[in-house]
């Protein structure tokens, strides 16, 4: 019999956040992941503190920004790698309506650490009303970030590449493993979990393209008009995601390909080549909050989900969060707490 503290399952952002917290914290535990990609680890990994359709800012903004960068420094020390990519995103203006708006939304205080008032115009692309930087954004290398923490999970015997089986879980025991408390960040697979199936997780579907360029650019920065773009590396770009919240297939959808192929003809005047097309479903919450908290009935068994798009940001703020209720008794935040839903 293994005897840990905690079992976690799930293998994205809000899994590999909490594991750190443990890891920081010296808990004993156990990680479950079957090794299929999750909506993270298609993710682009932009970390955006604003809401580039309507210019304004989100919840908590700064205090998700300082802590992931807080965090990621204590990753580091143990993984050897730098991952915060701190290339800030350029914002492509559609027309003067929207550089105005731009300009007048900056004098507000919550906006005025992240709106740049240095316009330019930028080589390459077809940007005639110029283009101003998102202050304090980046994007994480995600496919680093995830290989490297798998390979210390792994290393240290954290890991366990296994799909969970609820039938052999109870009160205190997973088959032959002891634990005190058990985590479920398992997104849109919580639909599957018979104790937290009824958590109001609306899947949202995102398409990306992995494409090559026939003319690169001079910098690495990340462009943003429609959708996002910028170097995964010196061969192929990253351009995406979509957004779709209607009940889709478990495959590619060709009109959101053909969204993504427009949306970069419209800025990009040059040929691409298109070398994959990826998607995967973000869980979603209508009130646009994470849900965390314990299960009425069993108590020591817990849920970490609805990151959202802004899954990078929410799971490393709300896993110290919910680590912190748990093994100290500190209150949720209204706002997230699975209360709110009374199920």
């Amino acid at each position: 019999m293994k005897n840990v503290e905690y079992i976690i399952v799930g293998g994205g952002y809000a899994a590999l956040f909490f594991a750190h917290q443990l890891i920081k914290n010296n808990k004993s535990f156990v990680l479950f992941s079957d090794g299929k990609k999750s909506a993270s680890q298609v993710s682009a990994g932009i970390v955006n503190p604003m809401v580039l359709k309507k210019f304004t800012t989100f919840w908590l903004a700064q205090e998700q920004l300082d802590r992931l960068n807080e965090t990621l420094n204590e990753i580091e020390k143990y993984t050897g790698n730098h991952y915060l990519i701190k290339e800030n995103i350029h914002r492509i203006f559609h027309d003067q309506k929207e550089k105005d708006l731009w300009l007048s939304k900056s004098e507000n205080a919550d906006l005025k650490p992240f709106l740049n008032l240095e316009f330019k115009n930028l080589n390459t692309i077809k940007n005639p009303f110029g283009v101003a930087s998102v202050d304090q954004s980046a994007r994480l290398n995600v496919e680093q970030f995830f290989s490297d923490f798998q390979e210390y999970l792994l290393k240290n015997d954290f890991l366990i590449e296994e799909k969970f089986n609820y039938q052999l879980l109870n009160e205190t025991n997973y088959g032959d493993i002891s634990f005190k408390n058990i985590v479920f960040c398992e997104g849109i697979g919580v639909k599957n979990n018979p104790f937290f199936d009824e958590i109001p997780i609306v899947p949202n579907k995102g398409h990306h393209l992995k494409v090559r360029l026939s003319v690169h650019f001079d910098h690495r920065l990340t462009l943003k008009k429609k959708h996002f773009l910028f170097p995964l590396n010196k061969e192929f770009y990253y351009y995406g995601g979509t957004y779709d919240p209607n009940f889709r297939s478990d495959e590619v959808d060709d009109f959101k390909k053909d969204e993504l192929v427009a949306g970069l003809q419209e800025f990009y005047p040059h040929d691409f080549q298109i070398e994959e097309v990826n998607f995967g479903f973000r869980p979603t919450v209508k009130d646009r909050r994470p849900i965390l908290g314990n299960h009425p009935e069993h108590s020591n068994f817990y849920v970490f989900n609805g990151l959202g798009a802004r899954g990078i940001l929410n799971g490393c703020y709300f896993s110290k969060e919910l680590f912190e209720h748990i093994e100290s008794n500190k209150p949720l935040l209204l706002e997230v707490d699975l209360k709110r839903f009374n199920i």
